[in-house]
């Protein structure tokens, strides 16, 4: 913790951080003069600390952080909640032995399930005289310093290349070739679900998803399905105990609730199919309003 941060007036011009949004801006300035950072440059900051120290919601501190990330100013371990402003050290170079060795003992007590945590290593261990192992091998300490790319890069063509004759010498038999892991699906909001949806130009709903093939089997018109995703969103969306709920799958939690009827748009009829109950038709009339007045309007 410090009690104060250094800015440079170059912060407004350097290619940095000129090209940050309003928000982007802000949540650097943020990172940088804070209580909770240090003078390593690497601290723990979970979600609620900005929510209330800048009064944002946790999506538009997700979304600043993930435009930090790709201008390449800082950045975030989603599990341990670990921030690194990536030029820190370069900033705010350690003027004395004390300051160096303060430093390196916050940047030791970065948790190992840190995703960042030796990219830090490889890029600051230096600055700050770390020792640390390039890999996750917590029985061994390091009696060496860091290895540059090519190095590295030798190193593990020497060792292939050493293990491919000691192959050879024993003959083992032939390995087989690991399974492919699958990708693991994180839980996010609604919001950034879309989002996600609408970079990557894909429907949040696929037409070929299984819950449209069920909605046709049951007799649901194509409007109650419509209608059934526009009260699912705003419930997602806007109320304030639904919007920051996460799931992995949005679409098969949509289809849940579609199959349980979560928002009673429709009731199953005299002749056997469904047929919108009086909410169905309030929410439809107001679609149906929205819809003239954005045609009006195009």
């Amino acid at each position: 913790m410090r009690d104060y941060g250094k800015v440079y007036s170059t912060f407004w011009s350097s290619a940095t951080t000129s090209n940050l949004s309003d928000d982007g801006k802000l949540l650097a300035l943020y990172l940088m003069t804070c209580s909770h950072s240090t003078i390593a440059g690497v601290f723990r900051l979970p979600d609620g600390y900005i929510s209330e120290d800048l009064n944002w919601v946790t999506e538009r501190v997700s979304k600043g952080f993930a435009e930090l990330f790709a201008k390449g100013f800082a950045n975030r371990c989603a599990t341990t909640k670990w921030v690194w402003i990536r030029k820190h050290l370069e900033w705010n170079k350690p003027e004395n032995p004390n300051q160096r060795k303060s430093a390196a003992k916050i940047a030791l007590s970065v948790p190992d399930e840190c995703g960042w945590k030796l990219d830090f290593m490889r890029v600051c261990g230096g600055l700050l005289d770390i020792e640390y192992p390039a890999h996750d091998n917590r029985s061994e300490t390091l009696s060496k310093p860091f290895l540059n790319q090519k190095q590295e890069q030798k190193q593990e063509q020497e060792q292939k290349q050493e293990g491919g004759e000691a192959a050879t010498a024993a003959q083992p038999p032939t390995p087989q070739p690991a399974k492919p892991e699958k990708p693991k699906r994180e839980q996010i909001t609604l919001a950034t679900y879309l989002e996600a949806c609408r970079a990557a130009k894909v429907k949040p709903i696929p037409d070929d998803h299984h819950v449209k093939a069920w909605a046709a089997d049951a007799g649901l018109a194509p409007e109650m399905l419509q209608i059934a995703w526009v009260q699912f969103k705003d419930r997602y969306l806007t109320d304030e105990k639904a919007k920051g709920k996460r799931y992995k799958d949005w679409p098969g939690h949509f289809a849940n609730a579609v199959k349980a009827n979560w928002f009673k748009l429709w009731f199953m009829g005299d002749d056997n199919r469904p047929a919108w109950t009086s909410i169905g038709l309030t929410h439809k009339k107001a679609l149906d309003a929205k819809q003239q007045r954005e045609s009006a309007h195009a």
